[in-house]
């Protein structure tokens, strides 16, 4: 008996708790511009929530995160909010670029700046005049266009590569990186200097695995223009899954499965995902931890089994041990 009031209790509080994160997102939602964003964990929802507070300052914005969590996103989030939300949104990624055209890219280049360029050209600092400019990975940028950038970002001038011509823009810089920069810094691979230039707002994407509750949307999204919908154990299993790729691997995998899937819904099977390994319960996962996990997954074992680091068999036989019931 005891063991039913508790868990009507738990219940009760999941349900308000659920009614208070529904009414900020609407709330959120409402107020600002969210880029089609998707989120259901309460993790994401501050996430976005700071992005949409520091979006109208006209500070650099710099956001850390694991490979694929979503970065490009945040910035939309920040641009479509800022007072600048009506100029360009030019982005460039700095890890896709070998390190000696990343200066051209960044702040154009002169005929015969370097091996072929063969005529004048623009950077993406002045396509981005009057607007926002978004460098991913900016840990890939050389010491060089390091020193350049930081003098953009105090003075707003530039030079293109082989001119000696000064250029003024007014641009609003958000930067990303999955890099650990303070250990950049320390080996003397980032200036300190940009990185607290950089810095004024950080904001900290976490990675997939660290939302679970955003697991399940996000497939349904990608499944959109599919057609395909996910059978019950597909659902266990994506839930399940540790996204070391985060939201890049779910959707890669998503997109595999529609695209192999044999009938209207996707199976676990059709998934491929590999299976997580059984793991036994450590010892002294007590039952207010288990409940806790149980809580923010809304009652899926599947799912507080994989924020537990368990199996779903390992977590039912840790309830069973500790008298929670399994409705």
């Amino acid at each position: 008996m005891q063991n039913l009031i508790e868990l009507s209790e738990t219940r009760r509080e999941l349900a308000r708790r659920r009614a208070d994160e529904q009414r900020r997102k609407n709330e959120l939602a409402k107020q600002y511009d969210l880029r089609g964003a998707v989120f259901a964990d309460p993790i994401m929802e501050r996430v976005v929530a700071l992005a949409c507070q520091v979006a109208r300052a006209s500070v650099p914005v710099l956001i850390t995160g694991p490979n694929g969590s979503g970065k490009e996103k945040i910035a939309e989030i920040v641009q479509a909010n800022s007072t600048v939300r009506d100029g360009p949104f030019v982005t460039l990624n700095c890890g896709a670029l070998p390190s000696e055209l990343i200066e051209a890219e960044l702040f154009g280049a002169e005929v015969g700046a370097y091996t072929g360029a063969t005529r004048a050209r623009d950077g993406k600092f002045e396509a981005a005049d009057g607007g926002t400019l978004f460098l991913d990975e900016i840990g890939n940028l050389s010491q060089n266009g390091q020193m350049k950038l930081l003098r953009v970002l105090e003075t707003g001038r530039f030079e293109r590569l082989g001119s000696n011509k000064e250029r003024q823009v007014s641009v609003r810089v958000i930067s990303a990186t999955n890099a650990d920069v303070a250990t950049m810094i320390r080996a003397g691979a980032f200036r300190e200097d940009l990185y607290y230039r950089l810095n004024t707002i950080e904001i900290r994407l976490p990675a997939l695995a660290e939302r679970p509750l955003d697991i399940l949307p996000l497939a349904q999204l990608f499944l959109v223009e599919t057609g395909k919908r996910l059978a019950a154990d597909a659902r266990e299993a994506l839930r399940a899954h540790a996204w070391p790729g985060n939201v890049r691997e779910l959707k890669n995998v998503l997109s595999r499965a529609a695209l192999l899937a044999t009938g209207a819904e996707i199976t676990a099977a059709e998934l491929a995902l590999p299976a997580p390994a059984p793991q036994a319960p450590p010892e002294d996962l007590d039952r207010a931890a288990v409940e806790a996990a149980l809580s923010r997954a809304g009652g899926v074992v599947a799912q507080a089994a994989a924020e537990l680091g368990l199996s779903r068999q390992a977590l039912y036989r840790r309830m069973e041990k500790l008298g929670i019931p399994r409705e």
